[in-house]
């Protein structure tokens, strides 16, 4: 394997890398929040304003995810 080769490949393990760590802080932000949302509908003062916010970052990360897994197929 020649020196570009391996460096081509280092490259695309860390290309690979940062987009895995990506998608793991994204879903375990995601699980922080659905426990957040838990402990809000728990309660008998609802925040709705609060709910719809959790709600909007989740489905903005799930996104991001699905864009990142993409990147990895390629």
């Amino acid at each position: 394997m020649s020196e570009e080769d391996k460096d081509a490949l280092i490259d695309a393990q860390k290309q690979v890398i940062g987009i895995l760590f990506e998608v793991v802080k994204r879903l375990q932000t995601n699980n922080d929040l659905d426990e957040e949302y838990f402990q809000i509908v728990t309660k008998d003062n609802k925040d709705e304003n609060r709910l719809e916010e959790i709600g909007a970052q989740r489905t903005e990360n799930s996104k991001i995810v699905s864009r990142l897994l993409e990147q990895l197929e390629t």
